[in-house]
């Protein structure tokens, strides 16, 4: 540098290569109380860039974006957009898995007992209710209805055609006035619920039949649905019953004395079988 030289021509010879007249402008205008503005770096051209992204997800789901930028004005991809596109595919998995597999249905929970409140009376327990008594028809009393009834019953249960409760019917109607008869011949057999007593050998029950005559035990005798199930089988091995008399049908199954007398129960055997069914 010559003396000679002004200021002016100093500055200018000694400004760096490569600033800019505004820089230099700047730097005559702060003065020397004023610390320059730092010079700014000019912007990286086509220099590429590496961004790693690395986020823990919960649920063991790892997320790792690798994400190259240009200064051409591009975008880095946020991050809870990758997450969010990354929890939608897991939820689609999940979906198409669901109709894959059957899932079982978690356990229902047990029922709890009610526990009733201190001082709550419990409710009285239920009486059973006791079988409607059919309504007694044809002069019969109810005890004789409710023997009609057991007949009738045992009959039907059996698949017996009407005539033979009419038969059935009109036989203890004969033997027994429709009363389960002890015998006095069998002491054994007041052991046993009755309703009267009888002397005629040893014959038993609604259809007075005998233990010596092989129709069963002084205990199945003494049970009017075991005795109308006896009479009832008896009666289905007479050839052409149905084709019989009343009176005949039922002579031919008791053998009785008085083959007769089982006629006049008819009528009031059919009224009693006419109510019960």
């Amino acid at each position: 540098m010559h003396p000679d030289d002004s200021p002016a021509q100093q500055t200018t010879e000694t400004r760096p290569a490569g600033r800019s007249t505004e820089v230099a402008s700047a730097e005559r205008t702060i003065g020397r109380h004023r610390t320059p503005e730092p010079p700014r770096r000019r912007a990286l051209a086509s220099t590429p860039a590496r961004v790693a992204v690395a986020t823990g997800v919960s649920c063991c789901l790892g997320l790792v974006a690798v994400v190259g930028a240009r200064d051409t004005g591009q975008r880095h991809e946020p991050v809870r957009e990758v997450l969010a596109d990354r929890a939608a595919a897991a939820a689609e998995a999940d979906q198409r898995a669901s109709r894959d597999f059957t899932r079982s249905a978690p356990p229902a929970a047990p029922a709890l007992a009610a526990v009733p409140r201190p001082g709550a009376t419990a409710p009285a327990p239920r009486r059973p209710v006791a079988p409607k008594r059919p309504r007694p028809v044809a002069g019969l009393d109810q005890l004789q209805m409710d023997n009609a009834k057991v007949i009738v019953d045992v009959g039907r249960g059996m698949r017996m055609p009407r005539r033979a409760l009419v038969v059935a019917l009109a036989t203890a109607m004969q033997e027994s006035d429709l009363h389960n008869l002890a015998s006095e011949v069998l002491p054994e057999s007041y052991d046993y619920p009755h309703q009267g007593s009888g002397a005629d050998h040893d014959s038993l029950g609604l259809f007075q039949q005998r233990p010596s005559s092989g129709w069963g035990s002084v205990a199945e005798l003494m049970r009017p649905a075991y005795a109308a199930r006896a009479f009832y089988a008896a009666l289905d091995e007479v050839p052409d019953w149905q084709e019989l008399s009343v009176t005949d049908a039922a002579q031919a199954v008791q053998v009785s004395a008085f083959p007769d007398a089982y006629a006049k129960h008819e009528k009031r055997a059919t009224t009693v079988v006419d109510a019960l069914v």
